[in-house]
């Protein structure tokens, strides 16, 4: 079973809780955030016997969240990748326009085909 946690940011950092369980955190940056779920969720499941691990973990982000989260990915260039107007992927970032369930699917194909490019680079 995996637990949806939903990540939005604060004035002081980050929130997250879990989806259909009463358990909320906080955290400066994603890794605290992580650790802190994770550690509030095995409280809540302590007389179960219940270990929650990351791998336990759905994070989910909305695109300016993630957007947010991780800067060092270039929205014009993510853009052109995929084939997307640049200025309507703004909007989107921005919160100005919500993707439909087809476009944010498109957006986080383009994101986990980088990322699987990245992870098979060797620099020698």
């Amino acid at each position: 079973m995996r637990i949806k946690a939903t990540v939005e940011k604060t004035r002081t950092g980050y929130s997250a809780s879990a989806e259909d369980l009463p358990v909320y955190t906080t955290g400066k940056d994603l890794e605290s955030l992580k650790v802190q779920i994770i550690e509030a969720l095995n409280l809540y499941f302590e007389d179960t016997g219940r270990i929650i691990t990351e791998r336990d973990l759905k994070i989910q982000l909305d695109l300016p969240q993630f957007f947010s989260f991780y800067k060092v990915i270039n929205a014009k260039a993510l853009s052109e990748r995929i084939g997307m107007n640049q200025s309507l992927l703004a909007q989107y970032i921005k919160g100005h326009k919500k993707p439909s369930a087809a476009q944010t699917q498109r957006i986080l194909n383009g994101i986990q085909k980088v990322g699987q490019e990245l992870a098979s680079i060797r620099i020698l």
